[in-house]
């Protein structure tokens, strides 16, 4: 397994899959060598700064995930600007999370790097030998974890803020859905946006359509992708090759669905001009999703939790629910214990979570809600909310196919506005950030 290319993505990139691997015989590309010897400052944002140094690594890392994805690397000059965009774009976004005392626990950490370890099919000493045996420290990779989680979690509070999905709306998508002739089919994408702001008036807005112009003749006439998405596209993907993997067609909004539809893999859109900018779309691959009936176990279970948090230490939390299991031991009713101790929003229901499907909990939850028979109560258990005791209720099989396409479309709905909210907040951010940039000729 090569770890070192694995991580790339993590490092550059807001999601936390599964790690890809690289074939054996693939020969590194030959990486961009600093000229000047002595660290230095390249970059301060805000009461930060960016080293030659911080600039360097991430160039390296970035220009190991471009090679393992097959996109064309940049020239030196352009990768250069749009990695070192990326780390300020970095910078900005966790300097805002200190600011509004946004975090992780070590416990959401450790599950985390945990269920990395397992979409890997490797035990965590492995996975912790693999990560040595490429020069990886440990350290480095959990900080990098953090900061990923961090950002993620930032923008979901962002889009939590901004964005409500109303029942209306879902039965507005399904029944387009079912009369629309794009189907729910899965699209891979390459992307280039070139940004316009309210603030823009209709000359700035002209220059912007002219580069969207500029940008799709160098792709008509031939130009690799990633290399006119490095040059001209204001994405945040712009540096990894304008690439959105697999998302349902409907994720994509009417007007781009029926855009791309029709498109043969290979082939490029029109310009086409939302609220965001001017786009260019290019087709890598489609795939069917054929819709099925979902049949599954479910459980109703409740629950009461005791948190871990400034005032509880992890042993009070502890303390306090085994106090609690021997009080249910001892007779009292477990819905009444809930309502007077748990610190869960189910507590003025008894603890009732309702019917629970698979992966609706956390897995040190759920495996133990598993493990158990109907009106039975577990040990205390422990996960990143705190400490659990659970109890079954009842289980079930049941046809879940209308939820479950009702939950799509409602995820659909929810990303399609998730992406405007999140492009502008971070151009907000961008703007109120004091950024100065100081690459001089050595430095190119």
């Amino acid at each position: 397994m090569h770890t070192r290319n694995c991580l790339c993505s993590l490092f550059l990139i807001a999601t936390l899959a599964p790690l890809p691997v690289m074939a054996d015989d693939m020969e590194p590309l030959p990486l961009p060598v600093a000229k000047k010897s002595i660290d230095h400052i390249i970059a301060i944002v805000n009461e930060d700064v960016v080293t030659r140094q911080e600039l360097d690594d991430a160039i390296k890392i970035a220009t190991e995930r471009l090679q393992l994805q097959g996109v064309q690397i940049p020239d030196q000059s352009t990768l250069q600007n749009q990695v070192l965009e990326s780390i300020i774009t970095k910078r900005i976004q966790l300097q805002h999370a200190q600011d509004v005392g946004l975090s992780v626990s070590e416990s959401e950490i450790d599950e985390t790097i945990r269920r990395i370890a397992d979409d890997n099919k490797l035990s965590l000493p492995e996975f912790y030998a693999a990560l040595d045996k490429d020069g990886i420290s440990y350290k480095k990779f959990r900080n990098e974890i953090t900061d990923e989680m961090i950002m993620a979690r930032l923008k979901e509070r962002e889009v939590k803020h901004q964005v409500n999905v109303t029942e209306g709306e879902v039965d507005n998508f399904l029944r387009t859905q079912e009369t629309s002739a794009v189907g729910n089919d899965e699209y891979r994408l390459a992307h280039i946006l070139v940004l316009i702001t309210e603030s823009m008036n209709s000359s700035q807005i002209q220059q912007r359509s002219e580069r969207a112009t500029q940008a799709l003749e160098k792709l008509k006439a031939g130009v690799d992708f990633s290399k006119v998405a490095a040059e001209f596209s204001d994405a945040a993907d712009a540096s990894k090759g304008g690439i959105i993997e697999w998302r349902p067609i409907s994720q994509m909004g009417p007007k781009f669905a029926e855009m791309l539809a029709p498109l043969q893999p290979g082939e490029l859109t029109p310009i086409v001009q939302s609220p965001s900018g001017f786009h260019i779309f290019k087709l890598l691959g489609r795939r069917v999703q054929e819709t099925q009936t979902v049949i599954i176990d479910q459980t109703h279970a409740r629950h009461i939790l005791i948190k871990i948090n400034e005032l509880t230490s992890e042993h009070e939390a502890k303390l306090k629910i085994t106090q609690i299991k021997e009080r249910l031991e001892r007779g009292e009713q477990f819905e009444e214990l809930a309502r007077l101790y748990s610190e869960d929003t189910s507590a003025s229901s008894g603890g009732d979570l309702g019917w629970l499907s698979p992966g609706d909990t956390v897995a040190a939850f759920e495996q133990t809600m598993n493990k158990l028979l109907p009106g039975q109560i577990s040990e205390p258990v422990q996960t990143q909310f705190g400490w659990h005791l659970i109890q079954v209720i009842e289980r079930r099989t049941q046809d879940v196919s209308l939820d479950r396409r009702r939950q799509a479309a409602r995820q659909a709905i929810r990303t399609r506005k998730a992406d405007v909210v999140i492009q502008e907040w971070l151009r907000q951010l961008r703007d109120q950030a004091y950024v100065e940039i100081r690459l001089d000729d050595d430095d190119q």
